[in-house]
């Protein structure tokens, strides 16, 4: 968007920006897959399927939440570049009569989710209503993972297997709550390139946001870094102001509730 609401504003791109963005994306000769090849693990509509092996270059390209130009414009720009990508939609913030921690801003319904796949772009879970996971009791953790994976598969009549967490925000509980929800994988943030060592329930991201340039899209499909950060590979360990935070936003929450992750 060119005007996008002040919350989201900093994970924003112009369309501009977005093309010059995938274009760096083609030129650099990586080939971009979705999450299902990457891990190995796609499904249809009767069933998994093989995925198709990893390419030796790969690149993953997702969106979170489910603003409303995703099956539009965003989908069409990766349509006329023949370029797949994950979709992680949260189902309460798209879904007429329900709700989520998510600030008001456009966004899609969840009717539109099989246009997504229409375009080429594949569709995971990214909860309900967009809470902190890593701070929540077990039986709303569950339900947050088990009824974005319900409501996605009723409305697109097939496995849904691959998760984000929202804003990348999760734990060892977590991850595991993920893979006994029948999850085959699932997405953090860490703003890290990923590996083929990386943790399947903790696939690292790395973050787009609206100071971001082509040059440093293409730094990053180069391996390296963007201007002014450090370029890092996952797996690594969970660092101690990462695991402070973790402990603090766990007793706000057991304080005021459940929280907006962002």
């Amino acid at each position: 968007m060119d005007d996008p609401p002040a919350w989201i504003a900093e994970f924003t791109v112009t369309p501009r920006d977005f093309a010059a963005h995938l274009d760096a994306v083609l030129a650099s000769g990586r080939t971009p897959v979705t999450i299902s090849t990457l891990t190995g693990r796609a499904t249809a509509a009767d069933g998994p399927v093989p995925a198709r092996s990893v390419p030796a270059r790969p690149v993953v390209l997702t969106f979170d939440d489910g603003f409303a130009d995703l099956p539009g414009p965003t989908a069409e720009a990766l349509a006329v570049r023949s370029l797949p990508a994950t979709a992680y939609l949260t189902t309460g913030a798209i879904t007429p009569g329900l709700t989520s921690l998510l600030p008001p801003a456009p966004m899609m319904t969840l009717a539109r989710a099989p246009a997504l796949e229409r375009y080429g772009m594949e569709v995971g879970a990214h909860t309900v209503t967009h809470p902190q996971l890593d701070t929540l009791r077990p039986a709303d953790l569950h339900r947050e993972l088990r009824d974005a994976k319900s409501a996605l598969e009723d409305t697109l009549g097939h496995e849904v297997a691959h998760l984000a967490y929202p804003h990348g925000y999760n734990s060892r509980a977590v991850r595991r709550a993920a893979a006994r929800a029948g999850y085959a994988s699932a997405a953090a943030v860490r703003h890290a390139h990923s590996s083929d060592r990386d943790e399947t329930y903790r696939i690292s991201r790395l973050i787009v946001r609206r100071r971001h340039t082509a040059a440093d899209v293409a730094s990053w499909m180069a391996g390296g870094a963007a201007e002014g950060e450090r370029a890092r590979t996952a797996p690594f360990p969970d660092s101690p102001r990462t695991l402070g935070w973790r402990l603090y936003r766990g007793v706000r929450a057991r304080i005021r509730g459940p929280e907006f992750a962002g």
